[in-house]
């Protein structure tokens, strides 16, 4: 009995000593507020969330993906004139100790192809990646037109 008390506190530390080690190519980003807005089959749809850098360094967004679509790409909105373009974006700073709102007027993910039919889906995992090898997921709720931020239709 005092052997496998030992081995279970052998193994408790070598899985502390392994996370507190955890991997130093992490981004150090949080991903909150992180939506989808849903639209009929065929349309793209736009993904939206509030990206902080905690850590004392800049991170650098390089691309996003999602087992949910075939195709995610990050994309911004730019003013020339009294005309609005949607353009792809191949990279985007995240300063340290900042935020970077993605929103419909700015910066947002546009997501192509679902794999399946999202009308009853809730949630989709995307995976973030980051200048250095490093990548976070993050659940994103699916909302439909008309739907407000608390999930209540107006």
């Amino acid at each position: 009995m005092h052997l496998e008390r030992r081995r279970a506190l052998i193994a408790a530390a070598w899985v502390f000593a392994s996370s507190a080690l955890a991997d130093p190519s992490a981004p150090s980003v949080r991903v909150d507020a992180a939506w989808i807005r849903w639209l009929p089959a065929g349309v793209p749809a736009g993904g939206y969330a509030t990206l902080t850098n905690f850590g004392d360094k800049p991170e650098v967004l390089t691309a996003a993906m999602s087992p949910a679509f075939k195709t995610v790409s990050i994309h911004r909105n730019v003013r020339r004139g009294t005309v609005v373009q949607m353009e792809p974006v191949d990279e985007i700073l995240i300063n340290p100790h900042s935020t970077l709102d993605f929103e419909s007027a700015g910066y947002h993910f546009m997501l192509f192809d679902a794999r399946e039919s999202l009308e009853h889906t809730t949630v989709v995992d995307v995976t973030l990646h980051f200048k250095g090898g490093g990548s976070i997921s993050a659940p994103f709720r699916i909302r439909k037109p008309g739907v407000s931020a608390s999930g209540e239709t107006p």
